[in-house]
């Protein structure tokens, strides 16, 4: 299965930013992680992380024409703000697992309203690095 997996604002801070919150390991790290974890159950993944809205909007849109079948997306800050990117999401027709390395519901107010989340077939918050891991069994027992 041809997964891609996007990061949004600011998760090229992870590890430096809030380890408290979001853990010390990089999001390259993470990247290693998952390859790591799922190198030989059939994924080919293509990672990219990018602090601009139109950027992520535009590799969703190219997504299905360049073989993609699941998207894995963490849109950080951009969950509860962006319709954009929601519609842009619905519109993909394979396969969505939002991820969130933190536990959104126990943090400030305003991170309880996902905008983003409702065009995916599943969120999975809570678990760091391992939300991602989370996702990816899920796409595992798809394929």
């Amino acid at each position: 299965m041809k997964v891609l997996v996007l990061g949004g604002p600011n998760l090229n801070l992870l590890g430096k930013r809030e380890p408290e919150v979001y853990g010390s390991d990089s999001l390259a790290d993470i990247e290693s992680f998952i390859e790591e974890s799922f190198k030989d159950k059939g994924f080919s993944m293509q990672w990219h992380q990018s602090n601009s809205e139109s950027d992520l909007i535009d590799l969703i849109h190219e997504a299905e024409e360049k073989g993609f079948q699941a998207i894995v997306i963490n849109p950080a800050g951009l969950t509860h703000t962006s319709v954009s990117l929601h519609d842009a999401l619905k519109a993909f027709p394979g396969k969505k697992v939002e991820v969130h390395l933190s536990n959104t519901y126990k943090r400030e107010e305003f991170r309880k309203v996902k905008i983003t989340s409702g065009a995916s077939d599943g969120v999975i918050e809570g678990f760091g690095k391992n939300s991602y891991a989370l996702a990816f069994t899920y796409l595992l027992q798809l394929s």
